[in-house]
């Protein structure tokens, strides 16, 4: 296949409807369960290891309607909050057997009770994982929690996570996830051979699809990308920041590089890419994962290693990926990315690095103002 047709393939896979996605593996598995994970801090290995499809609850998008989820929640909170809830009351998510929630914010806290008492014959479960993570205990304690997952799941549908089958499952999703770090390495040497509409559809396709069919066609696009014959272009390079829980629209994506720039480095399905290296392969699986989870995560807004650690993972993304601005895009009403925007925009500043704010809701529809406040940025920077 050709990445074109690689590429296609992903985006009609990322535009079916969650239940469907389930339904459609189960068809070939008789008998087999699915568990959606919440965007961030998603433990796919272990839902892997107990023999079911991991696959990511990412809100409803621009094709969901709100009709009964606004009730239980406030004015002021995230879109992907609600329309997730939303998908469940539409019967969107049917076939999906399981929910898993975790505290990267205050209403991810409260979404997964929200949840349960609202389909209560759903298996959901809330991760504890650590808000500090400098003791010396936190990787046994996430070790612990994900053991106590793992036992949710033998226990709701009687399927065990064995220490050899989560060793076999880190092993396949490092290899996955050196299939998409080495995309982003792509992007960076050759943006204008691999959009990041392109990156974020097959990003978006991995989250529905079980890995290792995953890798297949990870290795034939990364093969047929070097082929293409792009010359770049005079554009601005720009890091995406804050879009790692709610997603943006597509379209929102296709305005940035339509305004002028090329998006080098991005935040975008952070839990689907968190760790910064391999997963070691030697020890026991959960306490290696936990130790991962915490040793070898990326820097995040959801995590809270301290302002400096965060400001400076991002000043090293922008020195890495070789950008010249930061473009903040955080959703609306997300308390985290929101928050850490004052730290991160001050350190910016005092590594005299050029940023703008673009704040989106998923089911954005219309760009005309973003497009004209990007393409002044960018003008800006190009031909100042």
């Amino acid at each position: 296949m050709t990445p074109d047709q690689i590429l296609e393939h992903c985006r009609d896979l990322s535009g079916q409807p969650l239940g469907a996605v389930a339904e459609r593996w189960k068809a070939t598995h008789p008998g087999g369960r699915v568990v959606a994970a919440y965007p961030v801090l998603a433990p796919a290995e272990i839902i892997h290891a107990a023999g079911m499809l991991p696959l990511a609850l990412l809100g409803g998008g621009t094709s969901v309607e709100l009709t009964h989820a606004d009730a239980r929640f406030q004015s002021f909170v995230c879109s992907v909050a609600k329309s997730s809830l939303e998908l469940g009351f539409q019967g969107i998510v049917k076939g999906v057997d399981g929910f898993v929630f975790s505290n990267i914010c205050d209403v991810a806290r409260n979404l997964s009770s929200i949840w349960k008492r609202n389909f209560p014959d759903a298996f959901v479960d809330y991760l504890h994982l650590p808000q500090n993570s400098t003791s010396p205990s936190v990787p046994v304690y996430t070790a612990n929690e994900f053991r106590r997952l793992a036992a949710g799941f033998e226990q709701a549908f009687g399927l065990k996570v064995t220490e050899p089958a989560l060793a076999k499952s880190i092993e396949i999703y490092n290899a996955l996830r050196a299939r998409l770090r080495a995309l982003y390495a792509f992007r960076i040497a050759e943006p204008q051979k691999f959009s990041t509409t392109e990156l974020y559809v097959a990003l978006r396709a991995v989250t529905c699809v079980p890995p290792e069919e995953a890798i297949g066609w990870l290795d034939a696009l990364l093969a047929g990308l070097s082929l293409r014959d792009a010359r770049p272009r005079d554009r601005l390079r720009v890091v995406v920041e804050g879009a790692f829980c709610e997603q943006p629209p597509l379209g929102l994506l296709e305005v940035l590089e339509e305004a002028g720039c090329y998006v080098v480095e991005d935040d975008l399905l952070l839990g689907w890419r968190w760790f910064t290296s391999d997963v070691a392969t030697d020890g026991e699986p959960f306490e290696r994962l936990g130790a991962a989870y915490v040793n070898q995560a990326v820097p995040s807004s959801t995590r809270h290693e301290g302002r400096e650690h965060r400001s400076a993972g991002l000043i090293e993304k922008v020195r890495r990926s070789k950008a010249q601005a930061v473009i903040f895009m955080p959703a609306k009403f997300c308390e985290p990315a929101l928050f850490d925007y004052v730290l991160m925009k001050q350190g910016l500043e005092r590594a005299s690095i050029p940023h703008m704010i673009v704040e989106f809701e998923e089911k954005m529809w219309t760009f005309e103002r973003t497009r004209n406040e990007i393409e002044t940025f960018v003008e800006s920077m190009l031909f100042d």
